[in-house]
């Protein structure tokens, strides 16, 4: 290396070779080298090159130990070099799906930072507890694993260090996690780089004081055209998801990949993607352009020759944004026989269809609040006797609602995929001051209803709407017991982890005293059982003729029977679905009253939950195989519930709740 002439050192120094020169002396070769090293600029890297040459997965954090290879997801290539300080984008919004290396690109990003490019960087997560885990489980790997990274950042039990579970002290900047319900933690220092990961998880304020990503942008804007925003986030609900709304303002790139066969670019949608019924495994893409099947295995080389593509003009010229499914997910990860299982086991359940298309697909779901017109449902009612069960029905739910002179019970059976059947509509005389009335709903859980194909069944469960005069309804339900009664209380939003959650214990008064702890309630998002309720009332239904040659009803198909009279109609569709504003903007999806009463609707919603609850959304084959088996009796439908009180007929047994996390969802 040729050493600068303002640096050089007189002729008859160090490096003049004079017979009388330092250079004599042992070490001055290394001398001469370290120096000329140090006076090397490092590298100019962009992100992607950084992290193959730097960046090394800890078994603690990866699935695929080892050093980092850009090439195993070579779609990362483009938005990992977006964010390097030699790029003049300033937001990079990132709207994908679930298992496509966005995390590890967003560490990559930070690793770069401390290493390359020094300064001020803030990582929001949804939550303060999650920025702590992340920094546990991703960004303390992401140090230890690399000798670059542990030079600049001590470790955490040095004196003085600087090196906290939030905060990252390196020569140059500091690295500042948090979550997005932290206005504190959000407005604690001006930031040049901004990593906001799951954006669509973020609460609508942070501490009543704004929205939480607006915060985060604040703390850049010193930085002017220096800074780097990163939004990254799988979708939500359309109209409500934060990274919908910046993807749809950004230049919205696809990931286009050529045809094996004819060379056409496309970009990779899950209509495309066929097999045969029932048989995932033949799983094939089928080209646009020549509408050949391409088999998985060629799915390495296509993505090797993808390229990014804009397919609209950005509002903001400095923001670029890119969307991914998982169709696109390397080999080894997610596969297309995998993803046709989901999709086939989603099927009869909304909850289970939207978790597809948001973490499989990357896109937002669409919640359908429109009231159902009642006198179509009227119209389409079908015959059988009030309180008997029609074929299909398995097992019973009831939903009450709770009112000031009354109790109303809607019993409700459920099939295969959610299909149900109201079985029957109970109104009980006397609020919750009477204890009449809890009497006569006490005798309806020993009470049976006739199956048409002659067994009988009880309830399974039965929710209560803990809504009015919650103390009398705990009193209750706790002389109950558990097995058959679930007080549930109704909660707005869509943006739960899941529709019911639960129990929590609370405490209860009965007979003047005082019971800590002493009855469990379940927690149930009403929204979504009651978007669910007006998709499966606007199901498509089969014609007369369809029935006569064996069509079947799609599954989630509400019937309803032909002794319900107009005035329940009308309560069953009486809310609607509407976008409403905040004072500040913010947009949040709510159901309104079309009308005073909505019993109907409600019992609806209990009842389900009380179908969730008892875990119907889990079973697996087996047990419904078990209760079909059951419902065929040996006697007539037309028998007597004093009969099958008695023993004398075979009631169907519901199986044993097991507590689960994993949910198909009335598969």
């Amino acid at each position: 290396m040729s050493v600068p002439t303002s640096l050089s050192l007189p002729r008859s120094g160090l490096i003049s070779g004079d017979d009388d020169g330092l250079t004599d002396f042992d070490g001055a070769t290394e001398i001469l080298r370290t120096w000329g090293a140090g006076l090397t600029p490092d590298p100019d890297l962009t992100v992607s090159q950084w992290a193959d040459k730097h960046r090394m997965l800890s078994g603690r954090a990866s699935a695929e130990p080892g050093r980092y290879r850009t090439a195993r997801t070579p779609y990362m290539r483009e938005i990992m070099d977006r964010l390097s300080p030699g790029d003049v984008m300033q937001r990079i919004v990132f709207m994908k799906a679930a298992q496509v290396g966005a995390t590890e690109a967003g560490n990559n990003w930070i690793g770069f930072a401390i290493h390359q490019a020094p300064g001020p960087m803030l990582a929001v997560q949804p939550t303060v507890e999650l920025a702590k885990r992340n920094s546990r489980q991703r960004i303390d790997p992401l140090i230890d694993e690399s000798p670059d990274l542990r030079e600049r950042v001590k470790p955490a039990r040095s004196r003085d260090a600087g090196n906290t579970m939030l905060s990252k002290e390196f020569a140059g900047g500091i690295l500042i996690m948090t979550g997005a319900n932290s206005a504190v933690g959000l407005r604690s220092t001006p930031a040049r780089y901004i990593f906001l990961d799951e954006v669509d998880a973020y609460p609508a304020s942070a501490d009543e004081e704004g929205d939480p990503v607006t915060l985060a942008e604040a703390r850049s804007l010193t930085f002017a055209h220096r800074r780097k925003v990163f939004l990254v986030s799988t979708p939500t609900i359309r109209g409500l998801s934060r990274i919908e709304r910046e993807y749809e303002a950004s230049d919205q790139r696809r990931f286009f990949v050529p045809c094996p066969h004819c060379g056409h670019d496309q970009w990779l949608k899950f209509d495309r993607l066929r097999w045969q019924k029932g048989k995932p495994e033949t799983a094939e893409y089928h080209c646009e352009g020549c509408d050949q099947p391409i088999g998985e295995h060629n799915k390495t080389a296509m993505l090797e020759g993808g390229e990014w593509r804009a397919t609209a003009v950005a509002a903001d010229p400095t923001t670029v944004g890119y969307h991914l499914s998982a169709l696109y997910s390397p080999i080894g990860w997610l596969s297309w026989e995998r993803i046709v299982r989901s999709w086939e086991a989603a099927q009869g359940s909304d909850e289970a269809i939207k978790a597809f298309r948001n973490t499989i697909l990357g896109e937002t779901w669409v919640e359908t609040g429109e009231a159902p017109d009642w006198q179509r449902l009227y119209d389409r009612r079908e015959r059988w006797n009030s309180g008997t069960v029609p074929v299909g029905g398995l097992f019973l739910t009831a939903g009450a609602d709770v009112q000031k002179d009354r109790i109303e019970v809607d019993v409700w059976a459920w099939g295969r995929g959610g299909t149900s059947w109201l079985v029957d509509h109970i109104v009980i005389d006397g609020g919750p001051d009477h204890q009449g009335a809890w009497a006569e709903l006490t005798r309806l859980l020993d009470r049976t209803w006739a199956h048409q194909n002659g067994a009988y069944l009880r309830l399974a469960k039965l929710a209560i709407d803990t809504g009015y005069e919650a103390p009398a309804v705990y009193a209750w339900s706790r002389r109950q017991g558990v097995a058959q009664v679930a007080p549930v209380k109704g909660v707005e939003g869509f943006n739960r982890s899941s529709p019911v959650s639960g129990p929590t214990y609370v405490d209860v008064t009965d007979a003047g005293k005082r019971l800590r702890r002493g009855a469990r309630l379940w927690t149930v998002a009403v929204s979504t059982f009651k978007a669910e309720t007006y998709r499966h009332l606007g199901l498509p239904r089969p014609t007369k003729e369809e029935l006569a040659e064996g069509v079947q009803f799609p599954p989630g198909t509400m019937h309803l029977p032909d002794w319900v009279d107009s005035e329940w109609l009308k309560q069953l569709v009486a809310e609607e679905l509407v976008t409403v504003r905040s004072k500040r903007g913010f947009a949040r999806l709510e159901w309104q009253k079309l009308r005073e009463r909505n019993e109907a609707l409600d019992c609806r919603v209990y009842a389900r939950a009380a179908a969730w609850i008892v875990g119907a959304d889990r079973w697996s084959e087996a047990r419904w195989a078990d209760l079909e088996a059951q419902v065929v009796g040996d006697g007539s439908a037309e028998g007597s519930h004093e009969k099958a009180a008695a023993g004398s007929i075979r009631v169907v047994r519901i199986p044993a709740r097991r507590r689960s996390v994993a949910s198909n969802y009335m598969r």
